[in-house]
């Protein structure tokens, strides 16, 4: 008895949140294609609004691109930051060495 009354609940809650109307015009859209579709999945899905499968795996691999073009950038301002770091070095260490002469200059 308990489970009936679980599925009447489920059943009102489908119905007054639209679903099932939702999901008979789909289905009586798909019957009455006279050129049936090859996925019925795809079709059900692209009517109600979701992404066809074709257009979400062409998503996922620009994803996959842009992932690794990010990835390549990441690693390029990484080691533009070294070699700006080493310039800075060596600017500095260049700067200290002719610090370092003139005092010995002045010092002779």
């Amino acid at each position: 008895m308990e489970r009936e009354a679980k599925k009447e609940a489920f059943r009102k809650y489908l119905e007054s949140s639209g679903v099932l109307d939702a999901l008979t015009k789909v289905l009586v859209a798909l019957y009455e294609e006279k050129d049936k579709p090859s996925s019925a999945l795809e079709f059900v899905q692209q009517k109600l609004g979701g992404p066809w499968i074709s257009d979400y795996k062409k998503l996922q691999a620009d994803k996959s691109e842009l992932q690794m073009k990010y990835d390549e950038l990441v690693e390029a301002h990484r080691e533009t930051c070294r070699q700006l770091e080493e310039l800075q070095n060596l600017k500095m260490s260049t700067h200290k060495d002719f610090a370092d002469g003139d005092k010995t200059k002045d010092g002779l």
